[in-house]
């Protein structure tokens, strides 16, 4: 006597493993990592866009061809969904990868802001993203503001320049010593906004660089600019969170908000003094999100 099989407890058949990638395909995929280099750009807002996208989840073959245009091109996959589209960052050798000694020479003559910047990205995503539950939920939406930014980084100065007083340690700011552990001294001593004859603050006080990275943020799809107090609001984006997430277990985050000068309770980060923590001190070449220049 046989035995009776349901026809929902049988196996697909599987596809051949000798299909061959046809020069469209190839195209499409292509095409696929283009729209993920499009930061802007919504897949609900483009149907070609979406289409790609559904094809890459419902089809293992073409997924795995996308993924190799994108590893070919230097590119890190972090998510593919309706939510984020393609999300991809740029690897240390890739060609479209941002290196902070190139983006500070785009924004400032003097070398030593470059330290600035960086620490201003730092802190832009710790703001954004304090408690690692806000990074794991897909759902949240960080805020920040450029003014509350720069009170941020300069609390932690205060609390950092405490630290090297009990320590013994020179508070004099050294303009030329390399890394972030020295950034925080200069932007201590920097003007906060200064002013133009019109009015407009200047680009290397510490909320022009501050506003400067949002900027940069805002152009490369990470953050929304969604108002003008105080000095600029913005809110994050789902790839500025992936790019957030990727880049979590940096030495130099974990360390500034383990300063304890974000706590929150409802989600919104709220400058509070900082509580007595262990020593702790932003390392160098941290700023987020870019690469550590080579030179």
């Amino acid at each position: 006597m046989s035995e009776h099989v349901e026809w929902s407890d049988t196996e697909a058949p599987a596809p051949s493993a000798t299909a061959a990638v046809t020069p469209a395909d190839a195209a499409d995929a292509a095409r696929l990592v283009a729209f993920g280099l499009q930061p802007k750009l919504q897949p609900a807002r483009d149907q070609e866009y979406a289409d790609l996208l559904r094809r890459y989840r419902e089809d293992p073959p073409f997924a795995r061809l996308a993924d190799a245009v994108a590893a070919g091109l230097g590119l890190v996959v972090l998510e593919v969904s309706p939510r984020a589209g393609m999300a991809v960052t740029a690897a240390e050798d890739s060609v479209f990868a941002v290196r902070m000694g190139d983006y500070a020479r785009r924004t400032s003559a003097d070398g030593g802001d470059r330290f600035l910047h960086g620490l201003a990205h730092l802190a832009v995503a710790a703001m954004a993203f304090p408690r690692p539950e806000d990074l794991a939920d897909d759902g949240y939406i960080g805020r920040v503001t450029v003014n509350g930014v720069d009170a941020f980084v300069r609390q932690a100065c205060r609390r950092l320049e405490e630290r090297a007083a009990e320590h013994g340690d020179n508070t004099d700011p050294a303009t030329d010593a390399p890394g972030l552990e020295a950034a925080w001294r200069i932007w201590a001593r920097r003007s906060a906004a200064g002013a133009t004859k019109d009015a407009r603050r200047l680009a290397g006080s510490t909320t022009g660089i501050v506003g400067k990275a949002a900027a940069f943020l805002t152009d490369a799809g990470f953050l929304q600019r969604t108002g003008d107090d105080n000095g600029g609001t913005y809110r994050t984006t789902a790839r500025y969170q992936l790019q957030v997430r990727d880049m979590a277990g940096s030495a130099a985050m974990a360390e500034l908000l383990e300063l304890g000068v974000v706590p929150v309770t409802d989600g919104t980060p709220t400058l509070l003094p900082a509580e007595d923590t262990d020593d702790l001190e932003p390392v160098a070449d941290a700023g987020l999100p870019f690469h550590a220049s080579s030179s």
